[in-house]
């Protein structure tokens, strides 16, 4: 576009230039012109409509330079936005990516220590573990002393069947 509106400009100019070392185109005779061995007469009206057609060229030249030169300058303006944008993006990445580095180095200086086995470090589970309390008594049972429990006898059934539990066919084996 911007090529176009200096070709208009240039046109417009060469016009300009060609009338004025013109020498017969005086106000009382017609303009005479020789253009592609293409000789023109024109009178004193026609003259001032070609000049006028030669200023509205000169006229839409500059404002097709200035267009093109407004659309390239938003281009630019965009291009150079998205250029910072995807430089914001990569800085934030490649911070990220050091924090994560950091943070594996910190990892496999110190092993993990998991005896509970839960899959949990134990450096960084709280100390304030969950309550176990399968009792129901109100009191933690990893923190009760283990006493041996009474057991409940239960009284022996005799029965017919042979087939219970793994018994084939032993009755007075007392289990």
């Amino acid at each position: 576009m911007i090529v176009l509106g200096l070709l208009l400009i240039i046109l417009a100019g060469a016009a300009v230039v060609a009338v004025s070392w013109d020498e017969a185109a005086t106000a009382t005779t017609p303009a005479s012109f020789t253009v592609f061995d293409q000789t023109i007469q024109l009178s004193q009206l026609e003259f001032f409509f070609a000049g006028a057609v030669t200023g509205a060229l000169f006229l839409l030249g500059l404002a097709v330079m200035f267009s093109g030169m407004r659309r390239s300058a938003t281009h630019r303006r965009k291009l150079r936005s998205s250029r910072m944008e995807a430089r914001d993006r990569v800085a934030r990445l490649e911070e990220e990516k050091r924090e994560l580095e950091r943070k594996l180095q910190t990892d496999q200086a110190a092993p993990v220590v998991d005896r509970d086995r839960d899959g949990v470090d134990d450096r960084v589970q709280t100390t304030a573990r969950p309550q176990v309390d399968r009792d129901h008594d109100g009191v933690d049972d990893r923190s009760e002393t283990t006493a041996p429990h009474p057991r409940v006898e239960v009284p022996r059934q005799h029965s017919t069947d042979q087939l219970v539990a793994g018994r084939h066919g032993r009755p007075g084996d007392g289990r």
